[in-house]
């Protein structure tokens, strides 16, 4: 069955099962009718046997001292009847004919030798004034008249009537095979889910694990023999990558934090000297050199610590901030940097260090593609989202899942960034349960947007913080 291997393990043993009960079924029921039948010719020999010694027993000596042969009244009515069902002749030892059911039978078994030690079977073909099939046997019988040989045969249409039963019968159990097959089908079928429970539940734990999850381990207690070793090399396995993963945090983390100090003292020596454009350059590349390493710092504390999004913050205060923050760079560049929304507060749970990282890499993002002479605006609304909207050249559609990758930047791509800062943004966001997607603004340039959870319980709850907040 090459082609279950895609589908799923409960799938592939119902399969099974359902192939092993109906092949298993059939087996059965093909026994059932085939010993039914063996039953009812070996009856019908027995039947045919017993009858023979039946008819020896009424075999008696006369006063001439031959044998002499009389029916009851009750078996003539069936041995004599005109429809001849049954046929019979007795003869003694010596193949002489003591006595008939009719003139034809007595024709017929007068050429025939005397009985053997064994019974010996034959079949009659439209026999006699009726014009029947018969089978019958002729077996030797001891008697008070002495050894006989006695033949007697059934009409053939007796067995016909008892196969009609049978085959009534198989046909009557035949459409209930299909029920009890179902039901037996769907009680494995139940019984395999229940079974495939534990790993499904595995699967479910396993899934969940991703690299700000590493320490948590697959359970281990009360699964199948079959699954537990599995299960416990995939815990090794994730103590291995939980080893690999933190040796290169923390390598991350200490190498940037190494280069931060001289660079410090580069970027101070630098501006101590007087020089010609080589120097700018060679400034603006250290500038570079030291937001990388920032950059790296953040990821690394991301990675390493978790943030605590349990704070109450306030969306519109930190947006202010950023953008005053800002404001200085921006001036530099020859670019406007605006703020709106935030006259009112807007309360959500969160990290307001981790909320003012991601909006100040997005103002930087923005800064850094927006033309001289325009604008980049920072916009908070009352239903929990932050836009950074700049007149840059935009992001392309088929770019826009992987600008948030690490160390992807775009063909071409300007500004001298090392691809970090919307990680940066999108590991913040999923801190927060939250999301960031990027869009086209309106009259050319890229729309970023944070949208975090709602709090609408929370902010009714700090309304007496929202109004002191106003003042």
């Amino acid at each position: 069955m090459r082609w279950l291997a895609g589908l799923s393990l409960e799938f592939q043993l119902a399969v099974r099962l359902a192939a092993l009960y109906v092949v298993a079924t059939l087996i059965g029921v093909a026994a059932l009718v085939y010993q039914a039948y063996q039953t009812a010719d070996s009856l019908g020999d027995l039947d045919l046997r017993r009858r023979a010694v039946d008819l020896a027993a009424l075999v008696t000596l006369g006063d001439d001292a031959k044998p002499q042969f009389s029916l009851s009244s009750k078996l003539a009515g069936v041995y004599e009847s005109s429809a001849d069902i049954f046929l019979f002749a007795i003869r003694d030892p010596n193949g002489q004919l003591i006595a008939a059911s009719n003139s034809d039978v007595r024709n017929l078994v007068s050429s025939w030798p005397v009985a053997s030690d064994e019974p010996n079977y034959f079949r009659l073909e439209e026999f006699g004034r009726t014009e029947q099939n018969y089978h019958g046997l002729t077996m030797r019988v001891d008697s008070g008249a002495g050894t006989l040989s006695i033949t007697i045969a059934r009409a053939a249409n007796v067995s016909e009537f008892v196969h009609t039963i049978l085959r009534e019968f198989v046909f009557d159990v035949a459409w209930t095979i299909p029920l009890i097959v179902f039901a037996t089908l769907a009680i494995g079928i139940l019984a395999i889910r229940r079974g495939l429970q534990p790993l499904r539940e595995i699967s479910a734990q396993a899934a969940a694990i991703n690299p700000a999850s590493l320490t948590v381990r697959l359970r281990q207690e009360n699964l199948p023999a079959e699954i537990g070793p599995l299960v416990e090399a995939m815990n090794h396995a994730l103590d291995r990558l939980e080893k690999g993963f933190s040796v290169q945090r923390q390598f991350t983390a200490n190498a940037a934090h190494e280069l931060r100090t001289p660079l410090a003292v580069v970027s101070a020596g630098l501006d101590q000297l007087q020089g010609n454009g080589e120097l700018a350059k060679l400034k603006l590349d250290v500038a570079r050199m030291s937001r990388l390493v920032e950059q790296l710092l953040r990821v690394a504390r991301l990675d390493a610590i978790a943030l605590d999004v349990s704070a109450t913050v306030d969306l519109a205060a930190v947006a202010a901030e950023v953008v005053e923050y800002m404001a200085p760079l921006a001036v530099a560049r020859g670019v406007s940097l605006a703020a709106q929304g935030v006259d009112h507060a807007v309360f959500i749970k969160g990290s307001r260090y981790g909320i003012e990282d991601a909006i100040r890499n997005l103002v930087e993002n923005g800064l850094s593609h927006t033309r001289a002479g325009t604008e980049v605006v920072v916009a908070v609304d009352e239903e929990a989202f932050v836009s950074v909207a700049d007149r840059g050249g935009g992001v392309r559609v088929e770019d826009r899942d992987r600008i948030f990758e690490r160390f992807w930047r775009a063909r071409g791509a300007g500004g001298g960034g090392a691809g970090l800062g919307l990680a940066i943004v999108k590991e913040i966001m999923k801190a927060h349960h939250g999301s960031v997607c990027v869009e086209d603004n309106l009259g050319g340039g890229a729309v970023f947007i944070l949208q975090f959870p709602k709090a609408d319980a929370f902010q009714g709850s700090v309304a007496d913080d929202r109004v002191k907040l106003k003042r």
